[in-house]
């Protein structure tokens, strides 16, 4: 690891440049691996939250960057998209040493994939008209899309490159300025990007990068300069944003927690369906939040489904997330593993039998790790099939026609995916169709970048990527003008 990986680090970047930290305050970064603090971050305070805001508001009026024509704008995307791929070897391995990713896909989250969302936004900027004209019942109108403004990103640790550019590249496309403020337990990666802003002649100003907990995302939040929130978390915490964002009416996109079900119809074939729970159910040791953590079985196949779950959970190889053959690596810390330990506990005494799992792995004392657990026997109103435990954990619960399937499926506070398996596709559509989720599969759970991804109910409002992501930061003017 270089000095940037290693050590306290004591500067935010803010107009352009590495800045020395007003606030004294430094946050831990420890490996859940070895649980080695390796590095400090600064916990920005009032006073480095007003400056990072001030010098996005500033290149905003004065940098010209809003000014710009689209397809200029996207070049720099592009340009900050081929940086993204160079670095991303020492971007993955950063984050995995942050996270605990399994290190191919963080080198691929991190690298590859979020330069895809980088370049996928600077075509919609190619194509973006800021003004058309409209003209008819006895009048003519200009109507203008015009960037938002400051855009304040706050981001998880769980994909934290790609998250960021979910945000910041629909905010440049748009034409906007940006504060981000990546968790503090994924910051280290954001020095990375800070230079590569600057490499790619992104104007300084236009993209600021502060560290710190939760004081500071919600000083940013509050702040008056700040006219647009895209914040991805929980539930409770999009919640107090939301009432932050309402006292001014700030524009806000919240992507928030979910407990998305997997409906296995009686008809659906088991050998096409397994290769999911790894991919979909439990990915990255199931810190995600649209993963499939409720898989809801036919009564007739029930036992079936719970063998076959199981077994696809326990072909899942614990190890150092360096090591190329594991297959589940730790979670981020060990306050989520306390977490998912509660919830597991509250499993068993809510009369839930686990199938595999529940505890410590074996040969594993050292590192935040936890058994991939699944339970069967479980009822839709259990804390585990209702919460979001954010671990290796899933609950099987069973249904009896395809109507008790929906119901089940949509009794939850959640509404941010869902996934229906079955050997009739229409079949499958038409009970999608009825889903209440921002996005639902049939046979299949990708996440398309030219789609709207987010969620319903408690799981956020709002949608990113697809051209959905880019309106998020502009805002529409009418210009009347006579016949």
């Amino acid at each position: 690891m270089n000095d940037v990986t290693r050590g306290v680090q004591d500067s935010l970047f803010i107009g352009g440049q590495l800045r020395p930290a007003h606030s004294a305050t430094r946050i831990p970064v420890i490996n859940p691996a070895t649980e080695e603090e390796f590095a400090a971050i600064p916990d920005a305070d009032e006073t480095d939250v007003d400056d990072a805001v001030s010098a996005a508001a500033l290149a905003f009026r004065e940098s010209g960057w809003p000014q710009l024509d689209p397809a200029e704008r996207a070049s720099y995307l592009r340009r900050l998209a081929g940086l993204v791929e160079e670095h991303a070897e020492e971007l993955g391995q950063l984050v995995t040493a942050q996270n605990g990713m399994l290190i191919a896909n963080s080198i691929m989250g991190n690298g590859a994939a979020t330069a895809r969302y980088y370049r996928y936004f600077a075509d919609l900027a190619d194509e973006l008209e800021p003004e058309t004209e409209r003209s008819g019942h006895g009048s003519r109108t200009v109507v203008r899309q015009e960037p938002v403004g400051v855009a304040a990103l706050i981001v998880p640790w769980n994909g934290p490159q790609g998250a960021i550019a979910w945000k910041l590249a629909p905010a440049l496309a748009a034409g906007c300025t940006a504060v981000v403020k990546p968790a503090p337990e994924t910051s280290l990666d954001s020095y990375i990007l800070a230079g590569l802003v600057t490499q790619a002649g992104i104007p300084a100003g236009v993209v600021n990068i502060i560290t710190g907990g939760r004081e500071a995302g919600a000083t940013l939040v509050a702040h008056p300069g700040v006219d647009k929130v895209a914040f991805t978390g929980s539930t409770a915490a999009g919640r107090k944003v939301a009432l932050a964002c309402a006292e001014r009416f700030k524009r806000v996109t919240l992507e928030l927690g979910g407990k998305s079900a997997a409906v296995l119809l009686d008809d659906v074939d088991l050998d096409a369906f397994t290769p999911f729970v790894a991919s979909a159910c439990a990915p990255f040791s199931g810190q995600i939040c649209r993963a499939l953590t409720r898989v809801l079985a036919p009564r007739s196949r029930y036992d079936e489904v719970v063998e076959a779950v199981a077994d696809a959970m326990g072909e899942l190889t614990i190890g150092d997330p360096l090591d190329p053959q594991a297959r589940l690596g730790p979670v981020v810390s060990a306050r989520q593993r306390a977490r998912v330990e509660d919830y597991i506990r509250s499993g068993r005494d809510d009369g839930a039998k686990v199938v595999l799992g529940g505890g410590r792995p074996a040969g594993f004392e050292t590192g935040y790790y936890v058994e991939p657990t699944v339970f069967s026997g479980v009822g839709n109103q259990m804390r585990i099939a209702r919460e979001e435990i954010f671990g290796p954990v899933l609950a099987v619960i069973p249904f009896d026609d395809d109507e008790d399937a929906l119901r089940i499926c949509n009794d939850s506070d959640y509404g941010l995916g869902g996934a229906i398996f079955t050997g009739d596709a229409d079949r499958g559509l038409a009970l999608a169709r009825r889903v209440q989720a921002g996005s639902v599969g049939v046979n299949h759970y990708a996440l398309p970048i030219d789609a709207p991804f987010g969620g319903v109910k408690q799981s956020g409002i709002g949608r990113e990527l697809g051209p959905e992501g880019l309106a998020a930061y502009l805002e529409t003017k009418a210009i009347y003008r006579t016949p």
